[in-house]
């Protein structure tokens, strides 16, 4: 019976709806102007409680978390550039014209400064015509972390 409950427990998911009832229209009515900044942040905690191991873990938490299906698309001496696609990532953009995608980017800057142990930043672009998200995380390779 207790093996029953935590299947059916774990093939539940949150509707869609109800996420963009919290994420696009309750959080920012709670936080204002400051929605970005405390999402990046709030992005930057995730990344710590959940820390994770590889590139392979990371794009398969995007898709478990319903936040778009993940890809590095570039990779350079100090940054990295991910691609956020899928119809999670369309389907905000076509409801709220200024859909934000700071909690991903937080997240994204957190792991990527817990990978190379540098001081890392993050920004995203929006990229309407093909519905997609570029997100560059930036880390400088004389601010190391202990």
């Amino acid at each position: 019976m207790e093996q029953k409950k935590e299947e059916v427990v774990e093939s539940q998911s949150v509707p869609v709806f109800g996420y963009e009832l919290i994420r696009d229209l309750l959080l920012p009515d709670i936080l204002g102007k400051h929605t970005p900044d405390i999402l990046y942040w709030g992005g930057k905690q995730l990344a710590r409680k959940f820390p994770l191991p590889s590139n392979d873990e990371l794009i398969s938490f995007f898709r478990e978390a319903g936040w778009g299906d993940l890809a590095i698309v570039e990779q350079k001496k100090n940054e990295i550039t991910f691609e956020l696609s899928g119809e999670f990532v369309k389907r905000r953009n076509s409801l709220k014209s200024d859909a934000s995608f700071k909690l991903e980017t937080g997240f994204l800057a957190e792991f990527v400064q817990m990978q190379y142990k540098f001081v890392t930043e993050a920004t995203d672009e929006l990229h309407k015509r093909n519905q997609t998200v570029k997100i560059t995380a930036v880390w400088d390779d004389k601010d190391r972390i202990e």
